[in-house]
């Protein structure tokens, strides 16, 4: 009988030993399932960094590019801002001068026709006047000249 318990034990140990290769050899197959999601794992970390070096090289590029831009918009704006004082300046100075014009093509109506209420000059009656004062200003520098 102590026979057979020792025969019991030594299949029991066998069983054991056989269920310990067993689940080595599961463990192994995992390990090398690891390692391969390891390397994949790697892969994908690497193109990711890849990434985002170019990203960050292109978020470089943009901001370069965004200076540039706002530089160059502002100098726009400042030429802009300098026409429109210029226009402003010479429209105070046409101004003036279709006053003037206006003034002179008023005097310059003979006495007896009877005046009437002021109104809008009209543009081609101012132009014509502006005109036939300009002819007379340079008849006159003509003169001084010679």
């Amino acid at each position: 009988m102590t026979h057979n318990y020792g025969f019991v034990v030594e299949i029991m140990v066998s069983i054991l030993l056989l269920m310990t290769i067993l689940y080595c050899v599961r463990l192994n197959k995992q390990l090398h399932l690891l390692k391969a999601d390891e390397q994949s794992l790697r892969a994908t970390i690497s193109e990711l960094i890849t990434a985002t070096e170019i990203a960050e090289r292109a978020i470089g590029g943009l901001k370069a590019t965004m200076r540039d831009g706002e530089h160059t918009l502002n100098e726009r704006l400042q030429r802009v801002e300098d026409v429109s004082a210029e226009l402003e300046r010479q429209l105070g100075a046409g101004e003036q001068v279709l006053s003037k014009l206006t003034r002179i093509a008023g005097l310059a109506r003979p006495a007896d026709e009877p005046r009437a209420a002021p109104a809008v000059p009209d543009a081609r009656a101012v132009a014509a006047a502006a005109q036939a004062f300009a002819e007379r200003t340079r008849a006159r520098l003509g003169g001084l000249a010679a």
